[in-house]
């Protein structure tokens, strides 16, 4: 039992951490904290948003597209660990939905 739960040896692997998902992923960060920030001060401005507001909302959909590209770019290599592409997926798709749904209702 004792030989069954220990390890004696080290398992090698060629994978690696694809550095388009990476990137993938700290851009879905940077557009979801953005579009975040933007509910925060326009609810503390007592729902009144200023133009720049609608800015950094395109500009936050802007950098989701393009991390939503380099993750699913990413997910194609060969021998990597999927976290970060999964998560920039992830991210992306929440910051382009949010983004979409902050337009749609000031449109409205």
């Amino acid at each position: 039992m004792h030989r069954i739960l220990s390890k004696n040896g080290y398992i090698f692997t060629d994978k690696k951490n694809p550095k388009w998902g990476i990137m993938a992923s700290m851009l879905g960060l940077i557009a979801t904290i953005s579009l975040c920030l933007v509910i925060h001060f326009t609810y503390l401005n007592g729902g009144t948003a200023p133009m720049q507001y609608g800015l950094v909302v395109i500009l936050a959909i802007a950098y989701a597209i393009a991390g939503m590209v380099l993750a699913i770019r990413s997910l194609t290599e060969k021998d990597i660990f999927r976290f970060f592409p999964i998560c920039g997926i992830v991210l992306n798709a929440l910051a382009i939905l949010g983004g979409g749904v902050i337009l749609y209702f000031g449109v409205i």
